[in-house]
């Protein structure tokens, strides 16, 4: 009983422990930016203008403009991209569209959102919005599942009338993630995020000289923050259960023991 009673205190001090890391873990999951980001928009993959999760990026263009931002997101989340168009007073009916891509500039799915959306004519603005998969830690070469890196989002009008095209427009963007814990984690990492300039870093410069061609953003607490999660606390909780199970289990079959020896004759 006294191995039985050590087992127990320990893993009341296990959950006890587990606790704050677990309520850390949930507190940072969404990013919460201070909402001023970059003003303008990039017009290609390579001057997409770079922006923060939790930040609200605005450019000003003019419609049949293609409009780039890009953003940083690790393993474990699941970004959401919302963006807002303020359309011109006069318009006919418009039909808009934002596509995200991953660090290898594939496109990808939406698991649900209004993506694509037409404003009625007259319309104030249009929202769309794109929650991407949950980004994995790695993936197999031939599958095309969101990996750690940089991501690029594009907006651009797919239908509008001739009179409409170059009227301006107010651009919003703002991009979330939520840490999806240790459901969404797997085996294996990939060796660097795939962000732009990381093939051609230079391993013999400093990284402040090589920092140059990278990418300026990553996530707040770095790449591959995401490798605690509450698997690790599933499963020190488990192999503490089985240990007790294992002690009560041999109380239970060893017996009272050896039978007390009675003298002859008694």
């Amino acid at each position: 009983m006294r191995a039985v009673r050590a087992l127990s205190a320990a893993l009341l001090m296990l959950g006890l422990a587990a606790a704050p890391a677990a309520a850390d873990s949930s507190r940072s999951s969404e990013a919460s930016g201070d909402g001023g980001g970059p003003t303008r928009a990039g017009t290609s993959f390579r001057t997409a203008t770079e922006v923060e999760q939790g930040q609200t990026a605005t450019a000003r263009a003019s419609t049949g403009d293609y409009l780039y931002w890009s953003f940083p997101a690790d393993a474990g989340q699941r970004p959401t991209v919302r963006a807002t168009v303020k359309l011109p007073e006069g318009h006919a009916a418009e039909t808009w569209q934002i596509d995200v891509y991953d660090g290898l500039r594939r496109r990808q799915a939406c698991q649900y959102g209004a993506q694509t959306r037409t404003a009625v004519a007259g319309a104030a603005s249009v929202e769309l919005a794109c929650v991407l998969r949950t980004v994995r830690a790695w993936s197999e070469p031939w599958a095309d599942d969101p990996l750690p890196g940089t991501y690029y989002v594009r907006l651009t009008v797919l239908k509008l009338s001739a009179d409409d095209l170059g009227k301006p427009v107010d651009a919003e963007l703002r991009v979330e993630s939520k840490d999806m814990g240790g459901a969404a984690a797997v085996d294996g990492s990939l060796s660097e995020p795939l962000v732009p300039g990381i093939a051609s870093r230079p391993e013999e410069e400093s990284d402040d000289t090589s920092s140059a061609v990278l990418a300026g953003l990553e996530p707040e607490d770095g790449w591959t923050s995401g490798w605690w999660s509450d698997r690790w606390i599933w499963t020190a909780a488990g192999g503490a259960l089985a240990a007790l199970a294992g002690v009560l289990g041999y109380r239970l079959t060893r017996g009272p023991g050896r039978p007390r020896h009675v003298p002859p004759g008694a």
